[in-house]
């Protein structure tokens, strides 16, 4: 999993690609031409974009006659997902036991004077 790890931050690591991913959660399958619109970037910059986040497994496309359509992968961002919740957890964890530590001992807490 670390490579496929790397692989989608680099993929998220774009502006442009973020945004295109954004794109497609929030408003569905689009086509290239589509997806580049809001951009100042040419149909070849925009494919090889779309490319970088089709190999690091988040988008897939289809292409019916001349158009090319890309879509979320529903489990495209899985992996992400896993490690961010581990490390919340492992923050989370952290933090508790802090408060824990506080509550334990409220004489050792300045009030900044």
């Amino acid at each position: 999993m670390p490579a496929e790890l790397d692989t989608v931050f680099q993929a998220l690591a774009d502006p442009y690609r973020r945004a295109m991913v954004s794109r497609l959660v929030e408003a569905g399958p689009a086509s290239m031409k589509e997806l580049a619109a809001p951009f100042d970037l040419g149909l070849p910059s925009t494919l090889k974009h779309l490319k970088v986040l089709e190999n690091g497994g988040i988008i897939t496309s289809t292409k019916e006659g001349r158009v090319r359509t890309f879509s979320i992968r529903q489990d495209g961002l899985n992996s992400l997902r896993s490690w961010l919740d581990a490390h919340q957890l492992h923050l989370e964890t952290g933090f508790d036991r802090l408060a824990a530590a506080m509550a334990a001992n409220p004489e050792n807490m300045s009030d900044g004077d």
